[in-house]
């Protein structure tokens, strides 16, 4: 599982570094279907990362992987 999430992962990170950030993945819990990711760079501090993750990362990797149901910022 991890090689899909970092496949999809590296998609979107040419868009993030042309920010200034970039995402590191750190953990899947399968049963729940939880991913786990580190906002690094700009985009940690950024007042819409919330929406960057909710809205970019969470729906690519939910259409690309079916059994991911939530993407969490640690």
């Amino acid at each position: 599982m991890r090689e899909k999430i970092e496949a999809v992962l590296d998609k979107l990170r040419p868009m993030l570094m042309a920010d200034g950030g970039n995402i590191e993945f750190v953990d899947y819990k399968e049963a729940e279907g939880q991913v786990f990711v580190h906002l690094t760079g700009a985009c940690g501090m950024c007042p819409s990362s919330t929406m960057t993750l909710k809205m970019g990362v969470e729906r690519a990797l939910k259409e690309q992987i079916p059994e991911v149901t939530q993407v969490i910022q640690v």
